[in-house]
């Protein structure tokens, strides 16, 4: 392999695999904040009307708001208005990535979730609900970004 190639290849997967170790810290960090910090609720399981969303393994969730304990106002920065108790929401899981959407997540059922109360669509389901699958799926992007990363050295130590 040409120096060029193997020091621009190296160079190529040495960034995709940090940038892939960065997300998924990110990622897991914030779904663990979500999950210690955040607002538990139960979400209902709405049925998708686009077809390209009902293939999503990540189901729609709807759920309301509720205020924020010890009577802290939920305001956004810049004087936008803020987040009003009861506030209908719809959004999809963070961390959800199974390859099949699991039978108990049907539309109209309900599934347990918890929320950021200042940014309502960031939600996890229940750590009982999401079980080990999320664990194992942080570990496969993190042994990817590893693998790319250490792909990359290896190019760039050949190279030079």
């Amino acid at each position: 392999m040409e120096t060029t190639t193997a020091t621009a290849g190296g160079v190529i997967l040495a960034l995709f695999g940090g940038a892939l170790l960065l997300w998924c810290a990110a990622e897991a960090r914030l779904r663990h904040r979500i999950r210690r910090r955040g607002l538990p609720a139960v979400a209902t399981v709405v049925a998708e009307s686009d077809v390209h969303g009902a293939l999503d393994s990540a189901p729609l969730l709807s759920f309301a708001t509720r205020p924020v304990p010890g009577g802290q106002p939920i305001g956004r920065t810049g004087g936008a208005p803020g987040i009003e108790a009861g506030e209908l929401v719809l959004t999809r899981p963070r961390g959800h990535t199974p390859l099949r959407r699991p039978a108990h997540l049907v539309p109209g059922g309900s599934v347990r979730i918890a929320y950021d109360p200042y940014r309502p669509g960031h939600a996890v389901l229940a750590a009982e609900e999401a079980g080990p699958r999320p664990l194992v799926a942080d570990l496969l992007w993190t042994a990817l970004g590893l693998g790319c990363l250490a792909a990359g050295a290896v190019l760039l130590l050949a190279a030079a």
